[in-house]
């Protein structure tokens, strides 16, 4: 039988991209996001494209004590889920705004990582089951450009892992993604290197296949494990005077 695939964050670029990726080879998915009724026409393309059920599903991810609730009312339970919530921010206002600031830190650390839990304990008594979470090449090295986005991503990563080491015993999987520069809704306007940016059908491209191979971590643009491994050696007393 093949699993249904939760996305959590079904509204975003990647969210949706991801929804197709893996309909198109036979899971059912179940797409949640806040306003989950306005996506009636993202689900009927998905479920009409591809063949299979696809059902929408509201989801506050920043409501911790509503995650449980949410997990209990998915029928199936998911085999594979996968988390593209986030949000960039604009780090010179969250900056000087506090209140901006927890925002974005508790869009991309805080409420993806509650959210994973509850699917990782859930699958853990099961003993199967697959976990992705979409992190970011930004929580690499802090940078002074996007330090609480990135700060942010950081501790997504250092999750990740260590509940990819308590899980490999039990039967789950998870994979931490990197993507680098994505050209999605939230990066429109920006001034992104061709080179280094990802379109969203390639992320979801990357995850599909990173499931299948039961990858650990994955930059899905290569180049990006070399670029942050360079950043990542420049010693701190140098690094402290560029601005990157």
């Amino acid at each position: 039988m093949t699993e249904t695939v939760l996305i959590l964050g079904g509204r975003s670029d990647i969210g949706l991209a991801c929804a197709h990726a893996f309909a198109a080879e036979g899971h059912p998915v179940q797409l949640a996001a806040r306003r989950a009724d306005t996506l009636e026409a993202e689900r009927r393309d998905v479920a009409l494209r591809h063949g299979v059920e696809v059902t929408l599903h509201e989801l506050d991810a920043l409501d911790l004590a509503g995650h449980e609730a949410f997990a209990s009312g998915l029928d199936p339970a998911p085999g594979i889920v996968v988390c593209a919530i986030g949000a960039l921010g604009e780090q010179d206002r969250d900056e000087a705004d506090h209140d901006a600031a927890a925002a974005v830190m508790r869009a991309n650390f805080e409420g993806p990582a509650t959210l994973l839990a509850v699917f990782a304990n859930r699958m853990a008594a099961r003993g199967d089951g697959v976990l992705v979470g979409i992190s970011s090449v930004a929580g690499d090295r802090g940078r002074a450009t996007n330090y609480i986005y990135g700060s942010a991503k950081a501790g997504f990563t250092a999750y990740l892992s260590g509940l990819r080491n308590r899980l490999a015993k039990q039967g789950v999987h998870v994979v931490t993604v990197k993507p680098g520069f994505v050209a999605t809704r939230m990066t429109d306007g920006m001034d992104l290197p061709e080179k280094l940016t990802a379109e969203p059908e390639a992320v979801a491209q990357a995850i599909l296949k990173a499931v299948r191979r039961r990858r650990n971590v994955i930059y899905v643009k290569p180049v990006w494990w070399l670029v942050m491994t360079v950043i990542g050696a420049i010693p701190e007393g140098v690094f402290k005077r560029m601005r990157i």
